[in-house]
C-alpha cells in the first residue's frame, strides 16, 4: 500500500523532505503547498506531487495520508492544526513551534482529531550519538559530572538577507537559539535529563538581524550535573558542533556527530566497531543546505511506523516541547539580564 506525502514549504529543507520520501519504497509525493510559485513548481517537476499556493485548496488534495511541514516556524501550529482538522498525519521540522502556547494547541489538535504528530530532530538518529545515548543509559560513563556543548557555526549575511523570516521573532522565533541551537538543546535533554537551573545571554555580534547570532548559557542537570552551552552564527568560517561528556568513569567526545574520544575506565568494545559507521556528510558549519538526507529519511520511516503500529513516534510533540520550553526560558532570562 503506498503512503501519499504533502510537502509545505518550498525552501531548502523541503527538497531535503522530499529526497528523503522519495528514498523510501512505497511512499510518493502527492502535493506540494509553499508560497513560492517557481520553487514548488520546480520541486514538483523533480519529484512528483501537483504544486498549490493555497493552503486550503492542498489540504484537500487526496490521495495523501502524511504531510511534512517545511515552513517558517512560526507558521507550524497553524499549518499542523488545519491538517489535523482534515485527518492528515504531521510531521513538523524542529523546533515544534517559536512558541509553547501554540505547540501546545497543535498537540491538543493532534490528540482531538485522532491523528500522529512528530518533530523531526534527526541527530537522535545518528550512530554514535545513538551509542553514546546507550553508554550514558548503562552507566558506562558512571555519574555524569559535567558536559561542555559548542555550536560555533558561522552563517554569512546573505542566509539571513534572502530570507523574510530568518532570524525574526514572529517566524524564528529568534536567531542562532531557536534555529541552529535547538538541535544540540534537544540532546542535552535526551541524553543527560532535564536542566533544572540556568543561567543565559544572547547578542546580535556580527549579523544585522532582529534576534540574536549568539547566545551562552551555564546548565545544572536534575541529575546534579552541571554544563556550558554556546550557539553563534558568526564564527567564521564555521566550526563542527562539540559535545564533550564526562563522568565519573571517563569522557567521551563528540565531534560533527561522530564519536572522536572515548577515554573510559572500562573501554567498550563497541568503539572500533562504532567507527566503522558512515559520518554525516551535511556542512552544518557553514551550510543550511542538508545535503545528506539519510537522518530525515530514518525519521520519516519511524513516523510511518509510528502511524502503522499506534505507537509513539522517535520525537513526539511532548517530547519537542521539553527543548522549546527550555530555549523560551532561556530567551527571558535573557531578557532581564540586560
Amino acid at each position: 500500500m503506498t503512503t501519499y506525502i504533502g510537502l509545505i514549504g518550498g525552501g531548502n529543507i523541503t527538497e531535503t523532505h522530499a529526497r528523503a520520501a522519495r528514498a523510501i519504497p512505497g511512499v510518493a509525493i502527492a502535493a506540494i503547498h509553499g508560497s513560492n510559485a517557481e520553487k514548488i513548481a520546480r520541486l514538483s517537476r523533480e519529484y512528483g506531487g501537483t504544486p498549490y499556493e493555497n493552503l486550503e485548496d492542498f489540504l484537500q488534495h487526496r490521495p495523501m495520508n502524511v504531510v511534512m511541514l517545511g515552513s517558517p516556524s512560526g507558521l507550524h501550529a497553524a499549518q499542523g492544526i488545519a491538517a489535523a482538522r482534515v485527518g492528515l498525519h504531521v510531521l513538523t521540522e524542529k523546533p515544534i513551534e517559536v512558541a509553547m502556547n501554540r505547540a501546545e494547541a497543535l498537540i491538543t489538535a493532534a490528540r482531538e482529531f485522532n491523528v500522529q504528530l512528530g518533530v523531526i530532530f534527526q541527530d537522535r538518529t545518528k550512530a554514535h550519538i545513538r551509542q553514546l545515548k546507550m553508554w550514558l543509559d548503562e552507566g558506562l560513563l558512571g555519574r555524569v559530572l559535567f558536559v561542555d556543548a559548542r555550536v560555533k557555526w558561522y552563517r554569512p549575511p546573505e542566509y539571513y538577507a534572502s530570507s523574510r523570516w530568518r532570524g525574526t521573532l514572529a517566524l524564528d522565533g529568534g536567531g542562532a537559539l531557536i534555529n541552529q541551537g535547538v538541535h544540540t538543546v534537544d540532546l542535552l535533554l535526551w541524553l543527560l535529563g532535564d536542566v533544572v537551573r540556568f543561567q543565559a545571554q544572547t547578542a546580535t555580534l556580527l549579523h544585522k538581524i532582529e534576534a540574536e547570532d549568539t547566545a551562552v548559557a551555564t546548565l545544572e542537570f536534575a541529575s546534579g550535573a552541571v554544563g556550558t552551552f554556546q550557539v553563534t552564527t558568526a564564527a567564521y568560517p564555521g566550526y563542527p558542533r562539540r559535545i564533550e561528556i564526562t563522568g565519573t568513569e571517563g569522557t567521551v567526545v563528540l565531534e560533527h556527530d561522530r564519536i572522536v574520544s572515548a577515554d573510559l575506565h572500562e573501554r567498550s568494545g563497541a568503539v572500533a566497531k562504532l567507527m566503522e559507521a558512515v559520518p554525516d556528510e551535511n556542512q552544518s558549519a557553514s551550510s543550511a543546505t542538508v545535503s545528506d538526507f539519510r537522518g530525515h529519511q530514518a525519521v520519516l520511516e519511524d513516523f510511518l511506523q509510528s502511524i502503522q503500529l499506534k505507537r509513539s513516534p522517535l520525537c513526539d510533540g511532548l517530547e519537542a516541547c521539553r527543548s522549546l520550553a527550555l530555549i523560551e526560558s532561556m530567551y527571558r532570562i535573557a531578557r532581564h539580564a540586560v
